[in-house]
């Protein structure tokens, strides 16, 4: 079992930045990959960004270049720095934790809303 809490969204002007964090409990070292999907009103959930084991980062095409995955393994938090954020950025973002058993696990959700 992994239990993942998820905090640092908010309401932020169109360019401004937000950091979300994923504090990962349990049996964290059967986390294969870890990282960020959203859920905008209406729409299917996507992935955002993830990282793996092995430190290799994936990026949804329309975050490339703004949005930045880290993560703090002493700590096991996962990080999302969001820079240029853009009305469409709107969201609930959630953690993902997928294991080598091949469970997902997610987050409560933080809520991401940007104005124009």
């Amino acid at each position: 079992q992994v239990e993942l809490v998820d905090s640092g969204g908010g309401l932020v002007q169109a360019g401004g930045s937000l950091r979300l964090s994923c504090v990962a409990s349990g049996r964290t070292g059967s986390i294969n990959r870890i990282g960020w999907s959203r859920q905008a009103p209406g729409k299917q959930r996507e992935s955002v960004a993830s990282i793996t084991r092995g430190g290799f980062t994936n990026y949804l095409d329309s975050v490339k270049g703004r949005f930045t995955i880290s993560r703090d393994v002493a700590k096991n938090t996962v990080y999302l720095e969001m820079n240029g954020l853009k009305p469409e950025d709107t969201a609930v973002y959630y953690c993902k934790a997928q294991t080598v058993y091949a469970n997902d696990y997610w987050g409560q959700g933080t809520q991401v809303t940007v104005s124009s």
